[in-house]
């Protein structure tokens, strides 16, 4: 018997042991009705970002944080502690559990769905191990430090058949889904190239080490990434999003922005075959990704892609005109191409949040609003953009084997070793 049907059960045999907030009122959900939700990783993203958003969803119960930082597990207690507190008017409120070890968030069978923002090297680890686990997966981005983790993932949700939401979280603004709807719709005529630009990295990072600060579990930190003396421009905010170890940088953490508007807008989907550019890699200091990237690629139909630093956009060129999508507006040539359009009906969906949009794709057991598939082909165009810049040669792209053709090397880093226990399959 699940959670809910357990609860409901009990409701209807002794109702006297059943408290008014179990039951519900009119703006809180009964405990049976509830999604409860486990956050493993409570960082600014994790904490100041998905906590506060699921807080205001009345069908979810926040019930447990889990972060190797234990300063951040107590504040984030307490953040949820004190929003419950204060919307149910009691003194105190301590129904938020906080857990060291993902494990054992992922073992508790009350819990249904998991929001996973850590640094990037443990986002698949963890979404494959919820996901056998029985528990919905909502996945900050990027997906994964390699293309191999990114088919894992992939494979394992489909297997399970779990919600997944990836955390692009631009798919809920209005601008957004009416400029993907007008290319997708035709509006520019034929799409002959496609525009890409995201913020590039930055260089330095201490390389000293330091001892382990009070309250980390470093090791668990580290987790399947090689093994390295502690530093605080490793571990804290944004030294991780700089270092290989973990992650390709804002290749990846940043370009997955407007590459997954670049998915979103395509009227049919799929990923350049070829690729070949330049880039700046520090070397000098801890940070070491890619930076200052001009990628061109190209797709099987003929259309071409310019993937660069710059400020965020994705921009549409058509035979008819072109779009550009922004993080703040949309703009086209000519103008009438956007002028006199209200919302877009295809996307109306994603109206509520990204949030509200998952909860509501675990009650339906249907896709959300940025699902597994589109999430791998964003990231796939920026690993492939990796290697090729790191390799200096054109990397060709089998897209119906899911392969680099015709060299070796580069094959080689579609995968990357985890370290001893994390291995994952």
């Amino acid at each position: 018997m699940n959670r809910r049907n357990f609860i409901k059960t009990v409701a209807a045999a002794a109702p006297y042991v059943i408290t008014t907030a179990a039951l519900g009122n009119a703006h809180t959900a009964a405990a049976s009705d509830r999604i409860n939700v486990g956050f493993i990783g409570t960082g600014i993203r994790g904490g100041d970002g998905l906590i506060r958003n699921f807080l205001q969803q009345d069908d979810c119960q926040c019930v447990a944080v889990c972060d190797t930082f234990r300063d951040r597990r107590e504040k984030r207690a307490k953040q949820i502690n004190d929003f419950y507190a204060g919307k149910s008017g009691s003194a105190t409120y301590k129904g938020v559990a906080m857990i060291a070890d993902f494990r054992d968030l992922l073992r508790r069978a009350d819990i249904d769905a998991v929001c996973i923002a850590t640094p990037d090297h443990w986002h698949v680890p963890i979404l494959v191990a919820a996901a056998r686990a029985g528990k919905d997966v909502y996945v900050e981005k990027p997906l994964g430090p390699s293309i191999q983790q990114d088919f894992l993932a992939r494979s394992v949700i489909h297997q399970t058949k779990r919600v997944f939401q990836y955390g692009t979280q631009q798919r809920d603004a209005s601008h957004v889904r009416l400029g993907c709807e007008l290319v997708r719709s035709g509006r520019i005529g034929k799409i002959k190239e496609i525009e890409v630009i995201a913020p590039t990295g930055t260089p330095g990072g201490s390389t000293a080490s330091m001892p382990v600060p009070e309250g980390l579990d470093y090791e668990m930190w580290q987790g399947p990434a090689v093994e390295r003396p502690y530093n605080d421009d490793r571990c804290l905010r944004p030294g991780h999003y700089h270092i290989y170890d973990y992650s390709i940088g804002y290749l990846g953490g940043w370009g997955a922005h407007p590459l997954d508007v670049l998915d979103w807008g395509l009227p049919t989907p799929m990923v350049p075959v070829e690729y070949e550019g330049t880039g700046l890699i520090p070397a000098e200091g801890l940070y070491n990704t890619v930076m200052n990237w001009e990628v061109r690629g190209k797709y099987e139909n003929g259309m071409t892609l310019t993937f660069k630093t710059g400020p965020d956009s994705t921009k549409f060129v058509g035979a008819d005109g072109w779009i550009m999508i922004s993080r703040r507006d949309i703009k086209s040539e000519p103008a009438s191409l956007i002028a006199g359009f209200g919302p877009p009906s295809r996307f109306a969906a994603m109206e509520t949040g990204h949030a509200r949009n998952f909860l509501d794709a675990i009650r339906k057991q249907a896709e959300p609003s940025s699902p597994i598939d589109s999430a791998v082909r964003s990231d796939l165009i920026s690993h492939l953009s990796n290697i090729a810049v790191r390799t200096g040669r054109k990397i060709k792209w089998d897209p119906v084997n899911e392969k680099i053709v015709g060299d070796k090397e580069a094959s080689k880093m579609m995968d990357r070793p985890s370290r001893p226990p994390w291995d994952i399959a």
